[in-house]
């Protein structure tokens, strides 16, 4: 089955839009004539740049927000249908109240509330639907929603967190890169012209910055488009299973700590809240799996999976995989020992989550001053080579 965007008129004159499931666009046009509208377009629909920003933002803070209301709905007694209806009404991004809309409209056809979310796969996640759907069967819809609002403002404040941290050094890189720029292509030209007027002999320092100048100056845009090439070629690579798998295990090596850490949190966090909420470990570990953003890790997890089908258990096969930190291992296998493994996860993943703001805390401390220096150096040279070519010139000792 297939999801077909349609515009329609009614009998009277009144225009509709919406999307329609079917099995291509004939059946989709047939189905509308069937309920009385009359097809003015039935397309599949196409995401432009605007949609996916817009899918994008949703996926983030207005899923939170979503989930936070409907829980607290749910809470006071409200029947489904009804708190999702006043989210749709309350709700002020546009492209969460279409999707809202949406669900309520599933619901009412007689889906049940995770096959309505399933269908809106661009704003709900496998793992959001899976948990869901373990609250329906089990009755605690409410409950799950709450581990579901507490994992993902979890998850937005490390993320929230590790972004805030790497915004100095950005802005400093940047701002070093661009100073450079300027000196190369504005600044140093000028000195350039007057030493060669002067037709003295220049220090091999002052050759060399001269020559990079120059270069610079008069072949700028080159110097961009070749980066610009190489930068999409980069990201052509790193989008390959190979370079994707070779460019995480680089990362891994040179941020190996810090890496390790914030996936062990993330997948820590991820299963034990899919195991509070009754969703199969199998199941769980698969989709805990996919939230992994390091490849290397990830391919690591495939044998946990197969090792616990088995059972195995966890803590075993994780300790032979090799990926996560011994002590998250010795947690783990103390949760499975005392039958209390989902617990131990979320314990795991908050002291993973202090541990990895005490590591950026110590990267950056280190990586700030070597910016700084790398920085000061790079323009020390430059001006110290300017001085070297003027004290040479004027016969003055340096």
């Amino acid at each position: 089955m297939a999801i077909f965007s349609y515009r329609a008129t009614t009998l009277d004159g009144k225009i509709k839009e919406g999307v329609i499931e079917a099995l291509d666009e004939i059946t989709a046009i047939s189905s509308l004539k069937r309920s009385g509208f009359i097809p003015l377009r039935v397309s599949a629909p196409k995401e432009g740049i605007k949609k996916r920003f817009s899918l994008k933002r949703s996926n983030k803070a207005d899923l939170l927000t979503f989930t936070t209301e409907l829980s607290a709905l749910l809470r006071a007694g409200l029947p489904l249908d009804r708190s999702l209806n006043i989210l749709s009404e309350v709700s002020a991004s546009m492209e969460m109240n279409r999707v809202v809309k949406s669900v309520l409209k599933s619901i009412r056809e007689g889906r049940s509330f995770s096959e309505a979310l399933q269908r809106n796969p661009e704003v709900f996640s496998k793992l959001y639907v899976n948990m869901v759907r373990a609250g329906e069967s089990g009755g605690v819809l409410d409950a799950v929603l709450d581990k579901l609002d507490e994992f993902l403002e979890s998850s937005k404040e490390l993320k929230e967190h590790v972004i805030s941290a790497m915004i100095y050094p950005a802005i400093l890189l940047m701002t070093g890169l661009l100073s450079i720029a300027v000196l190369f292509v504005y600044v140093l030209p000028k000195f350039s012209a007057i030493f060669s007027e002067m037709g003295a002999t220049l220090p091999l320092p002052t050759l060399v910055v001269i020559a990079v100048s120059s270069a610079a100056a008069k072949y700028w845009w080159l110097m961009l488009l070749l980066a610009i090439a190489g930068w999409m070629i980069f990201r052509s690579y790193v989008k390959t299973e190979a370079g994707r798998y070779k460019w995480d295990a680089l990362k891994l090596k040179l941020m190996g700590e810090v890496i390790r850490k914030l996936e062990t949190a993330r997948f820590t966090r991820t299963l034990g809240t899919l195991l509070k909420s009754g969703v199969p470990l199998l199941q769980a570990l698969s989709n805990s799996k996919d939230i992994i953003e390091n490849t290397t890790i990830a391919s690591a997890i495939d044998a946990v999976s197969r090792d616990a089908k088995e059972g195995k258990g966890i803590a075993a096969p994780l300790s032979n995989a090799g990926v996560f930190p011994p002590l998250a291992i010795s947690m783990i296998k103390v949760g499975e020992e005392t039958g209390q493994l989902d617990t131990m996860l979320l314990q795991v993943a908050s002291t993973y989550e202090k541990s990895l703001r005490a590591s950026m805390k110590r990267l950056l401390s280190v990586l700030e001053p070597a910016l700084i220096l790398g920085m000061a150096l790079i323009i020390g040279f430059i001006v110290l080579s300017m001085l070297m070519a003027v004290f040479s010139i004027t016969d003055l000792p340096l």
